[in-house]
This record gives C-alpha cells, sequence and structure tokens, in this order.
C-alpha cells in the first residue's frame, strides 16, 4: 500500500491585480492583516509546509519576501502556472491551493476539504455554489495531476476550472455558499468589508447537547460555544468539520430552546439546540 502524500499548502499571489487597481495580495479586511497574511494563517497546522505563489518580478516585495515562495517559470502567467511550479517544486507532495483574493474563507471550508481528500483521485474541490462547476482555486491537487496538467498546458489550455472538469476529480458541496467568493473590484471589496464587519459583530454563544451516537463522536454531552453559523444546518457543518460526524443533516431533527425546530431558522445569543439522531426499535 502506498503511503499517502504529504499535503503542502500554497498561495496563489502573483495576480497583477488590474481591476482592483491596487494590490489584492495586501488588501486588510482586518486591521493590520493582509490577505496574504491571513490567508498563510488559515494554512498553518493544516498543511505539513506552506508557501506563497509569486511572478519572478514579485521576489522582493515586501508583503510576500517574509513567506517562502515558489516562483511562475516557463513563462506562464495566471493561477494554472503557480499551481504547476508548485507541483514541479516537490513532485511527491499534494498541495492545498488557495487564493488570495478569498475574504470569506473560513477553518471549517478547509477543514472539510482536507477531511475529504480523495488520495486516488487528480484533485478534491468543492462545486461552485453559483453554477456547479469545480472551484479550482480552493482545492487538493495530488502530485498525478502534474501529468494531466501538463498536457492541459501543452494542448494550450490555461483554465484550471476546465482542467478539474476533465481529469478525475472528487467534487464537495461547499458548508457556507459565500466562502469562495473571490473579491476583484473596487465596489466588491466595499461589499465584503461592510459584510465582514457585520458577521464579526454577529459572533454568537450558543450550547449544543449531543445525544446517542452523536454523543460518542463528540466525546461529550454538551458544550458551549462561539460561533458565526447563522442556522442549525450551517452550525451542524461547522460541528462536522470538528468532529467525525457520520450521520447527514437529513437523517436528524433538530431542537432549539426544547422546541422541534426548522434547518433554515435563525440563530441567536443563547439558543439552546439538540441535534436528534433517529431511534432505533420501536
Amino acid at each position: 500500500m502506498m503511503a499517502t502524500p504529504a499535503l503542502f499548502g500554497l498561495v496563489l499571489a502573483g495576480g497583477r491585480s488590474t481591476r482592483m487597481q491596487r494590490d489584492k495580495a495586501a488588501l486588510e479586511y482586518r486591521p493590520g492583516e493582509s490577505q496574504i497574511d491571513a490567508a498563510m494563517k488559515l494554512l498553518d497546522g493544516r498543511v505539513a509546509r506552506a508557501f506563497l505563489s509569486v511572478r519572478d518580478d514579485q521576489r522582493a516585495d515586501p508583503v510576500r519576501a517574509r513567506h517562502a515562495l515558489i516562483v511562475d517559470r516557463d513563462g506562464l502567467e495566471g493561477p494554472i502556472a503557480g499551481i504547476r511550479a508548485a507541483l514541479e517544486e516537490f513532485t511527491d507532495a499534494a498541495w492545498l491551493v488557495v487564493a488570495c483574493d478569498l475574504p470569506y474563507l473560513d477553518a471549517r471550508t478547509l477543514d472539510l476539504l482536507i477531511s475529504s481528500r480523495a488520495v486516488d483521485a487528480d484533485a478534491t474541490a468543492f462545486r461552485s455554489s453559483h453554477d456547479g462547476l469545480p472551484e479550482p482555486l480552493c482545492a487538493i491537487y495530488e502530485p498525478r495531476a502534474r501529468a494531466g496538467l501538463d498536457a492541459h498546458i501543452a494542448a494550450g489550455r490555461n483554465c484550471p476550472r476546465k482542467y478539474l472538469i476533465n481529469a478525475n476529480t472528487r467534487l464537495l458541496e461547499q458548508p457556507d455558499p459565500r466562502a469562495l467568493d473571490n473579491v476583484n473590484t473596487v465596489d466588491e471589496y466595499a461589499a465584503a468589508m461592510s459584510a465582514i464587519n457585520e458577521t464579526a459583530a454577529e459572533a454568537r454563544q450558543i450550547r449544543v447537547q449531543y445525544y446517542a451516537l452523536l454523543r460518542e463522536q463528540a466525546g461529550r454531552s454538551d458544550e458551549t460555544l462561539t460561533t458565526r453559523s447563522r442556522t442549525p444546518r450551517e452550525l451542524y457543518a461547522e460541528l462536522g468539520a470538528r468532529y467525525p460526524f457520520t450521520l447527514p443533516a437529513d437523517m436528524l431533527r433538530v431542537a432549539v430552546n426544547a422546541e422541534f425546530g426548522e434547518w433554515t431558522q435563525p440563530l441567536k445569543a443563547g439558543d439552546s439546540v439538540v441535534f436528534i439522531p433517529p431511534v432505533a426499535g420501536g
């Protein structure tokens, strides 16, 4: 049996930011933290090593130079250049690739991607919440992807999404449909800043109780946690990235404050939530 390839991380930061009219990678959505630093922080502890993907003329940029770099090669530019360079730099490693312009990307999305990784596939990726196609800029590329990617580029194609469409790609549903929305323009940046500030203000404490199989899998009967999940469905997805839950939400019932509720109902601070597994027997 072959060993599972080590998982390295790559933050794509080699774009020219033409539509933004300023360097997207240096934008701050939270004070003192560039998008590069935020993305690298998300990779910390989730990958064996993390690198920044840059163009050759960006090596000395102070925002980028303090990180370990992988430089585009062979005259290629764009996301596919960074992915290919990483696969060539460490041929035995798999790569968790994330773009630097994903301000909504969160830990639970990455944790789900990693825990669902298909090492026998070419790649593991999320379906876009907008069109159902693979999202190439938050995905895991296995070492075996290199040959197919080289053939894709040799055929004159430079779109990593089209590569994933034709490759052996395991596709996942996004736990948060907004998590992979990117920001390319000044107006989108302003909207993202507003949304992030609003979301930060909505963090709330929720008490969760576990019964039966969920109690065994969580290793506890209850806990109080701070969460930004807006509904019981989002909360269950968040917990599913933390604990080895095997029951899909559709097999459970949910109760909020001792009353059966809907998976889509809004949660508020102080709520008590119970996820109720099916009961065997009769």
